[in-house]
């Protein structure tokens, strides 16, 4: 199986944020961000495997701007690293600003997918090789966040994360 590189897998989404998808503030709702942050994610995580994949998990979302009325909004996602059957997927999402055309990003978000076949089971993925400065930081960060989540879910003794321990001794 070939490695790729994050670029392989950009996807880029671009909506209008229509008056049937906002909240009393006439913002963008948290869960239709959520469902075309996962809609770019997934396609991305498929690109990068050639396979079907499933949500494994939603591992963080940061909401730190609300999206008006009217916006042009860019969900752009990557895969960060793959596993031995799992990718974790980084979303950016990016706002524009009509008048000026300024484009400033608005949230982010990480998800995790797993490569299934036919029926389920989960298969291979390649290996991915980041190219630039951002690709690798995101690279190394994705191994701590993933020993984290072993960690907490009691899937991992603290003592085996490596990476994580790493940051404290």
């Amino acid at each position: 199986m070939q490695a790729k590189t994050p670029e392989h897998s950009k996807t880029i989404l671009t909506d209008v944020v229509l008056p049937g998808e906002t909240n009393a503030l006439n913002s963008l709702f948290g869960g239709e961000l959520l469902a075309r942050m996962d809609r770019a994610a997934s396609i991305s995580a498929s690109r990068h495997c050639r396979s079907i994949v499933v949500t494994a998990s939603v591992n963080h979302v940061a909401f730190s701007k609300p999206i008006p009325l009217g916006t042009v909004v860019t969900v752009e996602a990557k895969v960060s690293r793959a596993f031995k059957t799992s990718m974790e997927v980084y979303i950016d999402v990016w706002i524009e600003d009509r008048e000026s055309g300024k484009k400033s990003k608005a949230n982010e978000g990480i998800y995790t997918f797993v490569a299934v076949d036919d029926t389920g089971k989960p298969v291979e993925v390649p290996e991915i090789i980041p190219e630039t400065t951002l690709e690798k930081q995101r690279f190394d960060a994705a191994l701590r966040r993933k020993q984290l989540s072993l960690v907490l879910a009691g899937k991992m003794k603290p003592s085996d994360a490596t990476e994580l321990r790493a940051l404290f001794v």
